[in-house]
């Protein structure tokens, strides 16, 4: 048979194709339009359901309430908050209250992780049996009873005001927080900030010359000696021509607490150190999963360049793992950042407890506040997650992926 006669049986096979898969995707777009009509009924639903039971109940609805005078105190504020502010001003407080947990944790628990991690590939077989035990220990035991142990039983422990533990007659450790020097700013931290913006400006510049010039010529440029002098000579010239850029106000005791300085409240440091070595004992195996993704050539290469072991994981080891490390890192901070809402337990003043506890007990818009709650927390794991993809794109276009 020749190719003309096998043509038309060929032509027809694609036709029939065609004309099926045309009537497959119009009836899966149909079906998807159906799917969307039927979740917009039922959205609809459940809007009108819930009006018309707020109606019988006589409870308003609306976000108006968000104008009104809170009149509750909040036992930390990072920002300026009165009994007289309105419920806005409460859920900024309790959002910055998270916020300010959340980054600390994840710091630590970043650094945490790191060594851990690391620690358990170690040579030394005491350091990694620690490491291993740390891990094996933190991450069986519930993220809530650790809170509670650095709370009761670590915290609480500390002696009263008047017994308290003095550190260089600066700060102060109690069980009613740390007291600590705090800085007041002057006139001369303007120019004091300047000098040290100017001075990481210049490093940058340094750096990407030297990477230029490496590159195009093969010869290293040292700037570690010019990069130190700007990083610590342009502040001490700031300081010697506009004067310190701020003055210390020491905690004093006064009656029964500190009054004056800046003050760590105890329900702050227990979340923060729960929340950092708990998260840090999950960072540390995906930190050990990563590094043992990386070929063992590639440290057997770095090693015949007579590189130590700590050039080789700093070099060349981590920074291929950071691939493998980075997904999974990013879902660690969002659960850490979740996980922070557990403050309620020992009273902390985070955004669940001041705004979605005593705000929607006060005002009952149970609805109004649970959404905006809710539209927070997303827009926080939204973020968290654009900066980490940003910080793996970056990575893999710095390395030729």
């Amino acid at each position: 048979m020749t190719g003309e006669a096998r043509r038309p049986p060929l032509q027809l096979g694609a036709k029939l194709r065609r004309a099926l898969g045309g009537q497959a995707g119009w009836s899966g777009f149909a079906l998807q339009v159906v799917l969307v009509v039927v979740l917009a009924w039922v959205a609809h639903e459940i809007i009108d359901n819930a009006r018309e039971n707020l109606a019988t109940q006589k409870i308003a609805s609306g976000f108006g309430f968000l104008w009104s005078t809170a009149g509750f105190g909040v036992s930390q504020t990072l920002i300026p908050y009165t009994e007289s502010d309105t419920y806005l001003r409460v859920m900024l407080v309790g959002l910055t209250n998270t916020l300010a947990v959340s980054i600390v944790g994840i710091f630590f628990a970043t650094i945490i992780g790191f060594v851990v991690g690391l620690g358990r590939l170690s040579p030394n077989w005491l350091l990694a049996r620690i490491a291993g035990a740390y891990v094996e220990l933190i991450r069986n035991l519930p993220l809530l009873f650790q809170i509670l142990f650095w709370y009761l039983a670590v915290l609480a422990a500390l002696p009263q005001p008047r017994q308290s533990i003095n550190l260089f007659d600066s700060v102060f450790l109690s069980n009613r927080g740390f007291g600590m020097p705090k800085p007041i700013g002057t006139e001369a931290l303007l120019p004091f900030l300047i000098a040290i913006a100017l001075a990481v400006v210049l490093s940058i510049v340094l750096r990407s010359v030297a990477r230029r010039r490496l590159f195009a010529t093969g010869q290293q440029l040292t700037i570690w000696p010019i990069v130190i002098a700007a990083l610590i000579g342009l502040p001490v010239v700031a300081v010697f021509i506009f004067g310190a850029p701020w003055t210390w106000e020491y905690p004093v005791l006064r009656g029964f607490n500190f009054n004056g300085g800046m003050r760590v409240v105890p329900e702050f440091a227990a979340l923060a150190i729960a929340l950092s070595t708990y998260s840090g004992a999950f960072i540390a195996e995906i930190v050990r999963a990563g590094v043992q993704s990386v070929q063992k050539g590639q440290a057997e290469a770095g090693a015949s360049l007579g590189l130590k072991r700590s050039e080789v994981m700093r070099l060349i080891v981590v920074p291929q793992a950071m691939r493998v490390i980075l997904p999974p890192l990013t879902n660690q901070y969002l659960n850490l950042t979740k996980n922070s809402s557990l403050a309620v337990a020992i009273g902390y003043p985070d955004l669940v407890s001041v705004f979605a506890g005593t705000a929607l007990s006060q005002t009952g818009q149970a609805i109004e506040i649970v959404a905006i709650t809710m539209a927070i927390y997303l827009v926080i794991s939204l973020i968290t997650s654009a900066l980490m993809t940003a910080y793996g794109w970056r990575t893999s276009r710095s390395m030729g992926a």
